[in-house]
């Protein structure tokens, strides 16, 4: 999901070997801010927990702003960014959404198109979803379950929606044994190719998902997944009108649902939204219709981005990354200016793999050595400090994913400089009382990257681990390098430099890819330590089966514990982003799930 946060996929199973893209009760708005929060008043970080500004007021031109343009696609089908993830809210209305309210609340899935969550039945192989019956796209016509259906059926087109995460054509149920066999070695070859083609001969997507009446959908899974609904989330369930699909340049006009409808759009250079006459505020209680129009221009200059924002000829920086180095020196050294800012957590955890596979690594006691000794406090200046770059870590799951806990066993919070006494005693453990040699990747277009690298070459010099830098592009850090086990066996590199954000904030959605056994693959792999702990497996196996939230959400914090006990996680920084608010814009507070405002429900004074 995004810049801040280049969104990974979670896993589906041992069947599901997707490629990676990239980069989670009760609900309602409720209240004068758009959100359930509390309204407060302008203060540093007042919108982390708070909504500050609110009012119903309407009228006026919202301004968004990007330094690119849009980093995918505006198809709610074919996008994986969090900006537009968050966007999208503005013109289509999936089955599920996110609850619109600061703080825990915004990590909360609730119905959007649907009328309640999903229904489980048929030993969690099936989810019934009922849709509002007086919901209307923007030109009048009436939203039926046939759309949903459709919208998901797109997705099962890879040539014409890459860019859109893979979920439904790894969580359904296959047509026949073939597709199934074909679909568990990570291909489509006689499964469901989508709307385009002929479907009188690929069924898959006609009996995964039926429609027994205009107003109900009914998924039909391959193998139980508890967390469906926060799939149902993903923009991808919007309804879309067979008849005004137009493929792959959908994205140009994508036919609304929500609050706004595009008027105009010329990729690159501008996006115009107006008012959806059609859009009823009573289905859609998590988004509001305020401004008179929305204008997005794209590839603007980020500093210049920064000016327009901060003399309020702009109100909102599109990819939520926060402010550039001058702007925010402004910010920082300003009281006003402060007053008007937030720096939240995004979501995104940077962190490095220590691997369970490369000698001497594969010593537990060679990778806590490590762990003490690692200067945790140069390793966050690395990634820009407290404000840019975040909060000093210390577990492998992120403080906005769903059942996280906080604990230190390598006192990177308490020490943060290495305890390079305690450093020794794992040397002496692990049989190199003097030190070793081992080498550590990182994306070489990534100067943060480059700089962590090199602050944890420094820091373990102190205790005679010597570290040899691999620098490899972005393009290729996973498909060629890093995540190639055997290159990183050759090459002993026993440390790895990456980042994480899941497509929902629960224990599954931040660990599978990352930390599951079955997810190590030969190419592409985002298991990166290589970490195959028995209890990991376990309890991801009964994370997704379970239909208890509150049991599921209990098997985060251990999971997390146990990363951290097998020492195959070193945790950088939580991702913060320094974020600026206008006077003039309202109802603003930082939605946790996508770790940026809100901005389905933004308003002007």
């Amino acid at each position: 999901m995004r810049t801040r946060k280049t969104i990974g996929l979670a896993a589906i199973g041992a069947a599901a070997a997707l490629a990676l893209a990239a980069c989670g009760g009760s609900g309602g708005s409720g209240g004068s801010g758009g959100g359930g929060g509390t309204a407060t008043k302008a203060s540093f970080n007042a919108g982390v927990t708070h909504v500050v500004n609110p009012s119903n007021h309407k009228g006026g031109t919202l301004n968004f702003a990007s330094s690119s343009g849009i980093p995918d696609s505006a198809d709610p089908g074919n996008t994986y960014y969090a900006q537009m993830w968050n966007l999208t809210r503005l013109y289509a209305m999936p089955l599920m959404t996110y609850a619109s309210c600061p703080g825990p609340c915004g990590l909360k899935v609730v119905p959007d198109l649907a009328t309640g969550p999903g229904v489980v039945s048929n030993n969690g192989l099936t989810w019934t979803y009922h849709i509002q019956p007086n919901v209307h796209f923007e030109d009048g016509t009436l939203v039926t379950s046939q759309d949903v259906k459709y919208a998901v059926e797109r997705t099962f087109d890879r040539s014409k929606f890459p860019l859109g995460p893979g979920y439904y054509p790894s969580l359904l149920a296959p047509q026949n044994a073939t597709c199934a066999k074909a679909m568990a070695a990570g291909k489509t070859t006689g499964c469901y190719p989508g709307p385009y083609v002929d479907r009188s001969k690929n069924l898959m997507g006609l009996n995964a998902v039926q429609t027994p009446n205009s107003t109900t959908v009914v998924f039909h899974l391959a193998k139980p997944f508890a967390d469906f609904n926060y799939v149902t989330a993903i923009p991808q369930s919007a309804p879309v009108p067979p008849n005004k699909d137009t493929g792959a340049n959908y994205q140009l006009h994508p036919i609304s649902t929500g609050p706004y409808m595009f008027q105009s759009y010329q990729i690159n250079k501008q996006l115009t939204m107006v008012p959806n006459p059609h859009w009823n505020p009573a289905t859609d209680p998590n988004a509001k219709q305020l401004p008179s129009k929305i204008v997005l221009t794209f590839n603007v200059n980020p500093n210049d981005v920064d000016n327009r924002l901060l003399a309020g000829d702009i109100q909102v920086d599109l990819p939520g990354t926060g402010v550039q180095a001058a702007a925010r020196t402004k910010i920082l050294t300003s009281n006003s200016l402060k007053a008007q800012s937030d720096n939240p957590v995004s979501g995104f955890e940077w962190f490095m793999t220590l691997n369970n596979k490369v000698p001497p690594m594969n010593n537990i006691h060679c990778r806590m050595a490590v762990e003490y000794a690692a200067n945790k406090t140069n390793n966050q200046t690395a990634y820009g400090g407290p404000y840019a770059g975040g909060t000093i870590g210390s577990t492998a799951a992120p403080p906005n994913v769903v059942g996280q806990k906080h604990f230190d066993l390598y006192e990177a919070t308490t020490k943060s400089q290495g305890d390079l006494t305690k450093a020794k005693q794992q040397l002496q453990a692990c049989g190199h009382p003097n030190g070793f040699s081992t080498g550590i990747t990182y994306r070489s277009d990534r100067p943060k990257e480059v700089s962590v690298a090199q602050a944890m070459q420094a820091a373990l010099a102190r205790v005679g681990i010597k570290l040899t830098l691999h620098g490899f592009p972005t393009a290729s850090y996973t498909s060629n390098f890093a995540g190639v086990p055997n290159y990183v066996h050759s090459h002993d590199l026993g440390i790895t430099v990456y980042g994480w954000a899941p497509d929902w904030p629960d224990g599954y959605g931040e660990f599978y890819y990352i930390a599951d056994g079955a997810a190590i693959s030969p190419v592409g792999n985002t298991n990166l330590g290589e970490l195959n702990d028995p209890l990991v497996n376990s309890l991801l196996g009964k994370f997704a089966t379970e239909n208890s939230a509150t049991v599921r959400n209990s098997y985060t914090s251990q999971i997390d514990m146990q990363i951290m006990k097998d020492a195959a996680f070193l945790p950088i920084v939580y991702a913060k982003a320094l974020l600026y608010r206008p006077s003039n814009l309202t109802n603003v507070y930082v939605q946790p799930f996508y770790g940026m405002y809100n901005y389905a429900v933004l308003g002007l004074k």
